[in-house]
């Protein structure tokens, strides 16, 4: 077997619009094919031994256990490694569960499709599993072990922490979208202008001023002491001398914590003799070269939530311990700690495993102890000097008992330091009492406390912590998205993107809009290329600036990694033509309708789709949509605009020389097609096409009627506003024009405006694209021959592993088809052919030039339009 590929989905994809995270692996059988499961002798028992687990796989017979029958009655190995993929996640601590394997029109070549919870892991997960059913087949021994744990290393290096995790997973069930920022827990909720960004548990509201006295223990010590709030008396040294003078005077027990530490680190606690203290103030230096000295607080550790100066949660902490029942030895009794069900690697359950490591080997020190040491029967022998959960400890919520005078307290500890997100430590006997009757302290404030101990303790109620501060981040009626209008199809998208784009601009938003050639933020061209992907639509969503997106979105990237947003306002289709067939598994129109459809089936439930009624692709699935629905078309009579208006429905139609939005048959005319420049005074229909599906969804989203209108008339198309989208350039003999048009549809576009120019002699510079297939070349070629009374056949920038001989072989083809006698020659570099035709033009030549490298033939032009204006100019 062989891995041809292997894609990430991100985002809403062909196979799913709800589950956006999914492994496509492109997979060939090879000889497998012709051996399915039941062929291959003691597969199935093979199988059950290494996945017992397995047997909860239902599959398509509906029952536990349905997969192993499968397996047994004989499935296809794409099958079966799809089921390997989704257990040894599961087995890592990641739930998956959706899978799906189809073959290609390719025999033997499946795509492999199933879910996964982290990228790496997923990708991980695709290998392994071939590599696993290859054994199998072989009968050779598979280390399943091994690789559970590399998932689990994969997936903690990868994954968001359990407090960043727990704040996104809120976000998602308020339906907020998300964005990490990086490889780390950097994250942005919501889009656009209305974004808001967190890592761990500080968020963009948090005072950097309070994060930084959060770090300073001493000036936090200080400034608790000044408000009257209870804190151990101690102070701050950096000499062994510094350390006698302060314990001479607060005495024992003392503890020793670097200044500027977190998470337990560098601290020595319950100190009692001078050597101990000596040593602590060594360890400590390591993390901080100046270090606190204070009076030991007796009695136990608690941890009190503050979010937005509101108490939120309290736990007690209790670090690692195990306890004696006076058989086992400590390492048994931690082995046999480790087995509790919640515990796990990293953050992968509610508690950590416990780890002996060199604080684990001083704490047992301290009571002659050693790992061999078989505890008395009850005895609790602690494990970790501090309370962390990520060091094994344990936490038991006490929100309930703290004392309305110790939430207070707490609260006015927020709001002294000013975090918003702020973790309080306290050392008391409890916290049903006040602390000044109990006799505890404050011992730290925490800047981005860990909210582990809160979501899941070990004891009593789990608190859901993240949802306040998802409350805090959006208060009610704060909006979290940004308008989204996203346009696909095959010919079209780039010219309706720039107009809706236009027209949203001029009802005063700030657009940010992708295209076939550029990323834009209003006016400005940030990004150059083909940006019509993913990585491009997220790219607008992140900037902070935009109000408004436009999103051109384009079959590559919806194939390659799905949308780059969950849902959008209003999806516009603009039409399905031959374009691309052949290449990523999409053969035909159905199967590239399945592709243009993920952007309408991301429209919200309220929102509107926005389809050409002119195309017949797009018009099957016109009752298969979940949101509303509004159409277009050049025909006002065309039998869907007919049966809408019938049914009151919203239409856009170009009637009477007019760009008419109809609401049954109430009509409201926005402006007349020959005041439209894009429109060339009303000959390129196909822009009219295009101005009609701009209208329709500026008008659906609440756009005014005059503010469309005026937009329409100041829309001036030209090589800097459209490049490559009907570029007319006039010479004093001849006329020049540049289009990007390179499929069928977009040539029959071209012949239906030629029809309406005049010119003494058309001449056509032309080319095949590689990566279409014969009959969509041959077609090219077919139509040029009709409109067209010379041709020059260039050659492509990229030939996409075809030949020069091979495309214009079709393309000559397709001239011979057309039925008319059309003289052609063979110019292969761009620039040389377009140099030539207008070399030959003679007086009323008009030349059009179907460009892919659109930007250096309009230089081109533009340069012979300077000469001769200069010349002119000489005269």
């Amino acid at each position: 077997m062989k891995i041809e590929k292997i894609q990430v989905l991100k985002g809403p994809n062909i196979w799913s619009i709800r589950r956006k995270k999914l492994i496509q692996m492109r997979l060939d059988l090879e000889e497998v094919e012709q051996f399915p499961t039941n062929k291959i002798d003691g597969f199935r028992e093979r199988l059950e031994l290494l996945m017992p687990s397995m047997i909860s796989h239902r599959c398509s017979e509906g029952v536990e256990g349905g997969f192993f029958q499968r397996v047994e009655m004989g499935t296809w190995m794409g099958h079966v490694i799809e089921h390997i993929a989704l257990e040894i996640q599961t087995l890592a601590g990641m739930e998956a569960g959706f899978g799906r394997t189809r073959e290609t029109k390719t025999p033997g070549v499946y795509n492999v499709v199933f879910s996964y919870i982290e990228e790496n892991c997923g990708v991980y997960a695709a290998q392994q599993a071939v590599k696993i059913s290859e054994y199998l087949m072989d009968g050779r021994d598979y280390d399943l072990e091994t690789c559970i744990l590399t998932l689990k290393e994969l997936r903690e290096k990868e994954r968001l922490g359990p407090s960043t995790g727990s704040i996104v997973e809120e976000a998602v069930a308020r339906n907020i979208p998300w964005i990490r920022l990086g490889k780390n827990s950097l994250v942005q909720l919501g889009y656009g202008v209305n974004q808001q960004r967190f890592q761990a548990t500080i968020t963009g509201k948090t005072s950097s001023i309070a994060v930084d006295i959060a770090c300073n223990k001493e000036l936090t010590k200080k400034m608790l002491d000044d408000a009257a709030i209870p804190v151990p008396v101690g102070d701050l040294v950096s000499e062994v001398d510094e350390l006698k003078r302060v314990i001479d005077k607060i005495g024992y027990p003392v503890v020793l914590k670097p200044l500027s530490g977190n998470h337990g680190r560098g601290q020595t606690i319950n100190v009692t003799d001078w050597e101990v203290a000596k040593e602590g103030l060594v360890h400590a230096q390591h993390v901080s070269p100046k270090v606190i000295v204070e009076k030991y607080v007796t009695g136990f550790d608690f941890r009190v939530l503050v979010i937005n100066h509101k108490l939120v949660a309290a736990a007690r902490r209790v670090p690692a311990h195990i306890v004696g029942d006076g058989e086992l030895n400590i390492q048994q009794l931690i082995d046999k700690e480790n087995q509790d069900p919640r515990r796990g690697y990293g953050h992968e359950n509610v508690l950590t495993e416990i780890l002996v490591d060199k604080d684990t080997n001083e704490l047992l020190d301290k009571l002659s102890y050693s790992l061999e040491t078989v505890p008395k029967k009850g005895e609790i022998v602690y494990l970790k000097s501090t309370a962390n959960l990520s060091t094994g400890g344990t936490s038991i919520d006490v929100t309930d008992m703290v004392h309305p005078e110790n939430v207070t307290m707490c609260e006015r500890i927020s709001r002294i330091i000013g975090l918003d997100v702020c973790g309080v430590d306290i050392m008391a006997e409890n916290l049903t009492q006040p602390l000044k009757e109990s006799g505890g302290a404050i011992l730290e404030v925490n800047a981005a406390p860990g909210f582990r101990m809160h979501l899941a303790p070990s004891e009593g109620l789990p608190r859901n912590v993240a949802a306040p501060v998802v409350d805090m981040l959006y208060p009610p009626g704060k909006p979290f998205r940004i308008p989204i209008i996203a346009v696909t199809g095959t010919n079209g998208k780039t010219t309706t993107t720039r107009l809706i784009a236009h027209i949203v601009k001029n009802n005063g938003y700030r657009v940010g809009f992708t295209t076939s050639d550029g990323i834009y933020i209003q006016n400005t061209m940030l990004t150059k290329g083909d940006t019509t992907g993913p990585i491009s639509a997220e790219f607008v969503l992140k900037d902070p600036t935009v109000e408004f997106a436009v999103l051109e979105t384009a079959r590559g990237g919806i194939l390659r990694s799905g949308l780059g947003f969950n849902t959008c306002d209003i999806g516009v289709l603009t039409n399905i033509k031959e374009d691309h067939l052949g290449v990523s598994d999409i053969h035909n129109l159905k199967d590239l309708t399945r592709v243009k459809r993920v952007v309408l089936d991301a429209v919200k439930k309220d929102g509107w789709c926005v389809l050409n009624a002119d195309d017949e692709y797009s018009m099957r699935i016109i009752n298969d949509l979940d949101s509303k629905v509004a159409i277009f078309s050049l025909d006002e009579n065309n039998p869907h605009i007919r049966k809408f208006a019938k049914e009151g429905k919203i239409t856009c139609v170009y009637e009477e020389g007019f760009i008419t939005i109809k609401k049954g048959d109430w009509k409201i005319r926005i402006a007349k097609a020959i005041n439209i420049p894009i429109t060339m005074e009303g000959k390129a229909r196909f822009m009219i096409s295009n101005a009609l599906a701009a209208s329709l969804a500026t008008y659906l989203y609440g756009f005014e009627i005059e503010d469309i209108a005026n937009s329409l008339r100041t829309f001036i198309p030209s090589a800097q506003l459209t490049p490559g989208r009907l570029n007319i350039f006039k010479f004093k003999k001849f006329h020049v024009l540049i289009d990007f048009a390179h499929n069928p549809a977009g040539y029959e576009a071209i012949e239906d405006f030629l029809k309406n120019v005049d010119a003494t002699k058309k001449i056509g510079i032309i080319s095949g694209v590689g990566d279409r297939r014969d009959e969509d070349i041959r077609e090219c070629g077919k139509i040029a021959g009709r409109m067209f009374d010379y041709i020059i056949i260039r050659n492509e920038k990229h030939l996409r592993g075809r030949t020069e001989e091979e495309i214009n072989g079709l393309i000559i083809t397709g001239i011979q088809e057309s039925g008319r006698d059309v003289s052609y020659e063979s110019i292969p570099k761009e620039i040389e052919a377009l140099k030539h035709a207008m070399s030959m033009a003679e007086e009323g030549t008009f030349i059009t030039a179907l460009s892919d490298v659109v930007s250096n033939a309009i230089d081109l032009v533009q340069e012979y339009q300077n000469k001769e204006i200069l010349e002119e100019g000489l005269h």
